[in-house]
């Protein structure tokens, strides 16, 4: 081991490196794509929260012209709890209904997901590349042991059916 050490180009010919080497093409194609799709997103995301603070700031100033200046009793302070509750529920609602917001909203939560797509991609390269299972391969054994526990309860019920009516 010390012998490869000394020479760095060594260390990508065995085991592991070697595979993940020969899988670099694909994790460096990966990470130039989250790169656009991180841009994209981080413009809808920027999009997103300048429509939710313009409604909130345009709520409030409608709050704040309706609104009695400063609540004295009990009840001044339930009509503008009232007030502040109609009036940001009608604009927030006015703002979600919106196809300028849709529009916005889908196209986040679309690069989101593409950016997770791109990391379960490279996690799996990673994965391959240590000759480990991937993501879905475990899912999958997940899913048959879930459905083989299943079927074991199912077999010991039946089992002490048939021992409780042949005591019987």
């Amino acid at each position: 081991m010390h012998l490869m050490s000394s020479k760095p180009q060594a260390l990508i010919s065995t085991g592991p490196m070697r595979a993940f080497a020969a899988n670099s093409k694909k994790v460096t194609t990966e990470l130039i794509e989250i790169n656009e799709d991180l841009m994209g997103f981080n413009e809808y995301l920027t999009e997103y929260y300048k429509q939710l603070s313009n409604a909130w700031k345009d709520a409030q100033k409608k709050v704040n012209l309706k609104a009695p200046e400063v609540p004295h009793d009990v009840e001044q302070i339930d009509a503008f709890k009232r007030i502040w509750i109609d009036i940001f529920d009608n604009d927030f609602t006015e703002l979600f209904d919106s196809k300028k917001f849709g529009e916005n909203y889908g196209k986040l939560v679309s690069k989101e997901l593409e950016l997770t797509k791109h990391w379960n991609n490279i996690t799996n390269v990673v994965l391959q590349s240590v000759n480990l299972p991937s993501k879905e391969e475990i899912d999958e054994v997940y899913k048959e042991l879930h459905s083989l526990k299943k079927r074991v309860g199912k077999l010991e019920l039946e089992l002490k059916k048939k021992e409780t009516r042949k005591n019987a």
